[in-house]
């Protein structure tokens, strides 16, 4: 059993997984790779799979699987998971850390600090009590949001054409009255062909003056320029991202733009939660080493009695 890990994990994972087979750092190796361990950098497309032709499992180290092209995988009989139990909580708290701290200007205050201004009569605060928080998907990870959001104030609300009801948050009938309702919005869906581009300048013409919104998902969730405008305008009054079309961002017109809170994709990039994946997916290999082994054992021994059941060798020992 050879396994690739070929983007960054907890660095005590390759000893980890050495008891399950040869444990490669080297992304010249994907070709005998029998597993091969990701995070969001790798893309596993056709021309990565087709340069792999031993790959029996993929693993996302993450949520999002739309660096793996998942059709293919299937056509090629190879397995994909990821492990979506292990980062609700770093991305939550990543996302609330960011609505905390638009409202509260807390990095325009350190950085007037830091270049010896004092602008307390500027920066003018609001607190999240009362305000209303739109989640834009109801899964893992906005649930732990919603979770946190509350003990805040906040007032929650969610859609998601997937889920009709939700312990922490009122449910809404389509996303047009989750844009009005909310004084905060914080994106919980994956990258699909229906989701790309949803947060375009006719969905924001729908939300309330002043919004606030929150983008841990992925950044092609957004269309950029539209965000750009909606906050030079003051439509959006402030617009947090983890999340880019790629990583680092290149001639992102939000770079530069006004009111605007980034982090270099972060989110889930916590001690503990590297410590969580690498569980899982220890979990997961092991059971797939278990699996194949089993495979293995079953077909030498179906061999094996046919050869001791063929009258013309049986007794020949």
């Amino acid at each position: 059993m050879k396994i690739l890990i070929a983007d960054a994990f907890a660095e005590d994972l390759p000893a980890r997984l050495a008891r399950h087979g040869k444990v490669s750092v080297d992304p010249a190796d994907a070709r005998e790779a029998d597993v091969v361990l990701v995070r969001s950098k790798t893309r596993c497309d056709r021309a990565y799979i087709d340069a792999a032709p031993s790959l029996k499992m993929i693993i996302r180290g993450g949520v999002g699987l739309d660096n793996i092209d998942l059709e293919y995988a299937r056509q090629k009989g190879i397995a994909v998971h990821n492990t979506a139990s292990a980062s609700s909580i770093a991305v939550a708290e990543h996302a609330l850390a960011m609505m905390l701290a638009m409202p509260n200007h807390i990095v325009r205050a350190h950085e007037t600090m830091r270049a010896g201004q004092w602008a307390k009569k500027e920066l003018k605060r609001s607190e999240l009590r009362g305000k209303t928080l739109g989640l834009i998907g109801a899964g893992r990870i906005a649930t732990e949001v919603a979770r946190r959001a509350a003990v805040f104030g906040m007032e929650i609300m969610a859609f998601d054409p997937f889920v009709s009801r939700h312990d922490l948050a009122e449910m809404t009938r389509d996303l047009p009255t989750l844009l009005a309702g909310s004084h905060y919005l914080s994106l919980h869906v994956p990258l699909t062909r229906e989701t790309e581009g949803m947060i375009d300048a006719a969905r924001i013409a729908l939300m309330q003056d002043g919004v606030y919104l929150v983008n841990t998902a992925r950044g092609q969730l957004v269309v950029e320029q539209d965000m750009r405008e909606a906050l030079e305008q003051g439509k959006v009054a402030g617009y947090a991202t983890d999340v880019w079309y790629q990583d680092p961002p290149e001639n992102s017109p939000l770079i530069d733009a006004p009111n605007m809170l980034m982090t270099p994709h972060i989110g889930a990039s916590t001690a503990e939660n590297l410590g969580r994946i690498g569980d899982r997916i220890v979990e997961l290999v092991a059971k797939f080493v278990a699996e194949n082994e089993t495979t293995v054992i079953a077909r030498a021994e179906s061999n094996f009695t046919n050869i001791t059941s063929d009258p013309r060798t049986a007794g020949s020992r």
